[in-house]
């Protein structure tokens, strides 16, 4: 079984933003999707752990940009598992341009979760035998990420039926949405992000109401924001995200 999984995909029109770049939101279902036909292969997917009672629930991101494909081009994801440390387990990827060039790279770390029990479980003890690929695309200890100590900007929103996944709550990709939402729209139109670390700690249902909120680090060349996502019925912190922006040609 290959230790690497490589798959393809051209940017479609409806995948794009007003900049005719490949939308954030898009590039993190790209990923998500090379994980997942990897994971099926090694006979670890959520379709094969569902049966016993087993999901995978993403715990940390950080994923850095170089730069953003356009319509029509066609990008190569490598992906490969890294690691499995005690309840994690560690996947890497790599975005490549239709010339070999990197567009982006990103680490993550997900959780092995006894949904029965709402409890995790070590990988090794429930996962096929798969040899690990140890190499860290990005050498991240997974640190804690920071809160917004002030909150500048502050939006609401509703999970929609649309924002789940298999496992009934908000897919991550909602997560970083709701947050990026928030950043100021003179940014938005000018910036897009070169670095995001995100911390999930939580899990949003159908029907929960949504507060993002952000603290502005700062506004020069590169913009910095941290963010923060709670349920507004408990006050429970749902996910920590730190997002730096830049210019992109």
């Amino acid at each position: 079984m290959e230790k690497t999984y490589q798959i393809q995909f051209q940017v479609r029109s409806y995948e794009i933003d007003s900049k005719g770049k490949i939308k954030i939101s898009a590039m993190l279902n790209y990923l998500q999707e090379a994980a997942s036909q990897h994971a099926a292969r090694l006979g670890a997917s959520v379709v094969d752990l569902f049966p016993r009672n087993l999901t995978w629930v993403l715990s940390r991101y950080h994923i850095q940009i170089v730069t953003y494909p356009s319509w029509g081009e066609a990008i190569t994801i490598n992906t490969w598992p890294s690691a499995k440390e005690n309840l994690f387990a560690l996947r890497e990827f790599e975005i490549l341009d239709q010339k070999g060039k990197r567009c982006a790279i990103a680490t993550s770390s997900w959780m092995l979760l006894d949904f029965k029990k709402k409890q995790p479980v070590r990988p090794k003890d429930h996962l096929p035998h798969f040899q690990d690929h140890p190499e860290r695309i990005i050498d991240d200890k997974f640190d804690p990420l920071p809160a917004p100590e002030k909150i500048d900007i502050e939006l609401p929103f509703r999970v929609r039926m649309s924002d789940l996944d298999l496992n009934r709550h908000a897919n991550h990709v909602s997560y970083i949405e709701w947050a990026l939402e928030t950043v100021p729209v003179d940014i938005l139109k000018k910036y897009q992000p070169a670095e995001l670390e995100i911390s999930f700690r939580g899990e949003a249902l159908y029907g929960d109401r949504i507060s993002s909120r952000t603290q502005i680090v700062n506004t020069d060349s590169s913009a910095g924001f941290l963010h923060q996502i709670s349920r507004e019925t408990d006050g429970k912190e749902l996910t920590r995200l730190k997002s730096s922006w830049q210019v992109f040609s």
